[in-house]
């Protein structure tokens, strides 16, 4: 998809984050944007932001969980703009604790929205942009966690884990098909975003009013804040990629390098039939290192 000049892009979480990084970066190639987000008041402030840049915009409330929504959200887009030509696939959420210690709301937010929101876009912007028969193309934001079994973070890799092989599946039946539109899978590991804060948009239904902070759980938040504000990586850094990655039909997207040696450790577990390596503790020194 080399041509994005008055084309639409349709991107979820638009609202901040790497959402906003990536609507800021397709804006200025040209894109008109359709920006959906559960948060209203920021969804409404970006909207005049790019109102005012004379950016082509469409900002619509929309709960990625609810295929009702996502389904509103298509007919917008195509009644504003008459077509959808990028799908950013990118709204999430990222609780943590300990496996069992998860209630049956804490998985359906997170699989509501990690998981159902990429599957309601697949299922319904798909379809339409096969009978537009022109180049187009599909970006899901999964994570390393979604390439990775880390302690403490259970349900969150469920979610991205499955993002992972959706896409890639959706790769192949793609490329059967023989349709001019391409995919990537976006896996980043810790960028300064608002992720670590993502219960402020969980639903009411769906929120553990009664669970109780144990300190373990206090000192998770405490590491996911601080690893999320330490990200050396920035959201348009990673909004490049993504943009290189379109232009260039690159599949697997990842922007931290460095994490690289860490899939391989997991994969050379699985080949060697090994037990999982613990890839958030520090390797152990070697008793020759020097202090």
């Amino acid at each position: 998809m080399k041509d994005l000049k008055d084309k639409v892009a349709v991107i979820t979480g638009g609202a901040s984050g790497l959402g906003l990084a990536m609507a800021r970066r397709f804006a200025r190639e040209g894109m008109k944007l359709v920006l959906a987000d559960i948060d209203e008041e920021a969804l409404r402030r970006v909207e005049t932001d790019f109102l005012k840049a004379r950016v082509p915009v469409l900002a619509i409330r929309t709960d990625v969980s609810r295929a009702a929504d996502v389904e509103r959200l298509a007919e917008k887009a195509l009644a504003s703009f008459g077509g959808v030509h990028l799908l950013c696939n990118n709204a999430g959420v990222a609780p943590h604790g300990t496996l069992w210690e998860h209630t049956t709301a804490d998985w359906e937010w997170v699989l509501g929205v990690n998981l159902w929101g990429v599957v309601h876009g697949v299922r319904v912007f798909v379809p339409i942009m096969l009978r537009q028969d022109t180049p187009c193309h599909v970006v899901n934001t999964a994570s390393v966690a979604g390439l990775l079994s880390p302690p403490g973070m259970g349900v969150y890799c469920v979610s991205k884990h499955a993002v992972v092989t959706l896409t890639e599946c959706l790769y192949h039946d793609l490329a059967a098909r023989g349709a001019q539109i391409g995919a990537s899978l976006l896996c980043p590991a810790f960028v300064p975003t608002g992720i670590a804060d993502s219960e402020r948009n969980r639903p009411t239904a769906l929120r553990n009013a009664n669970r109780h902070r144990s300190p373990e759980d206090l000192e998770r938040d405490r590491q996911m804040r601080h690893a999320v504000e330490s990200g050396r990586i920035s959201a348009e850094t990673v909004a490049d990629r993504v943009h290189d990655a379109v232009i260039n039909d690159r599949f697997y997207i990842l922007p931290h390098p460095r994490i690289k040696r860490s899939v391989e450790a997991r994969l050379q577990d699985i080949l060697q039939e090994r037990a999982p390596t613990d890839l958030s503790r520090p390797e152990p020194k070697s008793p020759d290192a020097r202090p």
